[in-house]
């Protein structure tokens, strides 16, 4: 039987070592942190649960604030290139912060990238 890598990473207290690791990073980004509210407990806490849940973990997120609609929740917000590429650099670098084996963070990788580039919303330019 194939775990999933909600699994294969060791269950929600990785994904909350990953979380707070990419909001270190988050905090101290001219360009990131002005996108995010004063107090980051509630994103921290929503990226925990959405990333526990896609990739096999409890269902908390859907249950407590329905479908996810990614795109929908970041409309409000300037997401162009500068944004895609620090969120990236954040989550690589909180990434690298975990033992995880090669073929959970390509695809680790392969989601996040192409999550951060479906969430743009500004013409590269």
């Amino acid at each position: 039987m194939t775990a999933t890598i909600y699994e294969a990473m060791g269950g929600s207290a990785t994904f909350e070592r990953l979380v707070d690791a990419f909001y270190q990073g988050v905090e101290q980004d001219p360009i990131l942190r002005p996108l995010y509210p004063d107090d980051l407990d509630g994103p921290r806490r929503r990226l925990t649960l959405f990333l526990m849940q896609f990739f096999g973990g409890p269902t908390t997120y859907s249950n407590e604030r329905g479908h996810p609609q990614l795109r929908a929740r970041h409309l409000p917000f300037t997401i162009g290139t500068s944004e895609r590429d620090a969120w990236l650099r954040h989550m690589y670098a909180a990434l690298d912060t975990l033992d995880l084996s090669p073929l959970v963070r390509e695809q680790l990788n392969s989601y996040f990238a192409g999550g951060a580039d479906f969430l743009m919303n500004q013409e590269p330019g």
